[in-house]
């Protein structure tokens, strides 16, 4: 691959036996592709390659169409600290030492361990989706833990407030005698780091779980078999992403040739129609739409607080 492609990057650890331990690439696509959308990454170690019992991580971002993006892949023999060290090491090697701002992954301790230590800036989230889907497993053994899951999730959804979140969970605690329970009381203390109101004032490029992750495992699939060797494994892995590219271009040249017309009369929806993709313009024409009856009064104003304004829809 580095013959035919110089700006193919990889790093090897390997085995006393000559095994692979460790093992990160990414192609030009990949590198060129994270200046543009490097800014949030999902991470996720869910795929295992099952023939050489070696889990396969992507890192994948998200387009200017609001596709997933490949930005590099590994394989691990294991899930320890010092392995993902090694891997967020080499990755950001591969990317000119630019750490991304955002950063999502599942729960897992060693990567949250792994990445305080390699990206420090950058700001750490654990797939919601992941921790909800625990509640039935873990809590199953109290009485009416149908009504604590539902309990649960009401608070994680509806706390507007990090004040309101805290009240609120210690009342749920309470109320269900789960004050002890360790498992919530983990939760809690590493709250920053997946509860919504904690985080969602950052930009994250509309992902809140590492389900794009999981999708391109999941177009993996259609390239390999649990049978394919490692050879075949990274053959394969270039077709898939000449597959994404080539969907990409498709929808550029879309993009350029054709033309989605405004919603409203509004200069600044035209604005977004000449400077966005039609995925992205069609999210905001949505917007637009929503509130292209409305009619703006000024409901009072107070020199040196600003004004407030209230928003009425006309029939």
């Amino acid at each position: 691959m580095k013959e035919k492609n110089p700006n193919f990057f990889f790093e090897l650890q390997l085995e006393e036996d000559q095994s692979i331990k460790l093992a990160f690439w990414a192609d030009a696509r990949s590198r060129a592709a994270f200046e543009y959308f490097g800014d949030v990454i999902s991470f996720d170690t869910t795929y295992n390659t099952n023939r050489y019992n070696l889990v396969c991580g992507s890192f994948v971002g998200v387009n200017h169409h609001g596709q997933s993006t490949f930005l590099g892949c590994s394989l691990m023999k294991n899930e320890e600290i010092e392995s993902f060290k090694w891997l967020f090491q080499s990755w950001l090697r591969c990317m000119g030492g630019n750490a991304p701002k955002r950063f999502l992954t599942d729960q897992c301790a060693s990567m949250k361990r792994a990445l305080e230590a390699c990206m420090p800036t950058t700001v750490h989230r654990w797939c919601i989706w992941h921790i909800m889907k625990k509640i039935p497993s873990k809590l199953n053994r109290y009485k009416g833990h149908a009504d604590i899951e539902q309990e649960m999730s009401q608070v994680v959804w509806n706390s507007h407030s990090k004040d309101s979140f805290d009240r609120n969970w210690n009342d749920f605690l309470l109320n269900f005698g789960l004050a002890d329970n360790k498992w919530l009381s983990d939760l809690y203390e590493d709250r920053h780091i997946w509860v919504p109101i904690y985080l969602d004032h950052h930009f994250w490029a509309g992902m809140r779980s590492t389900q794009r992750s999981e999708s391109m495992h999941s177009f993996f699939n259609k390239y390999i078999t649990r049978n394919s060797s490692l050879i075949q494994f990274v053959k394969q892995y270039d077709n898939c992403l000449g597959s994404r590219e080539q969907a990409e271009r498709e929808l550029d040249a879309a993009d350029f040739h054709t033309l989605i017309p405004c919603a409203t009369k509004s200069c600044i929806e035209a604005q977004f129609q000449d400077a966005y993709t039609h995925a992205k313009f069609r999210e905001v024409q949505a917007q637009f739409r929503g509130k292209a009856n409305c009619i703006t009064r000024l409901k009072n104003s107070a020199l040196g607080y600003g004004k407030k304004y209230t928003w009425n829809r006309s029939c």
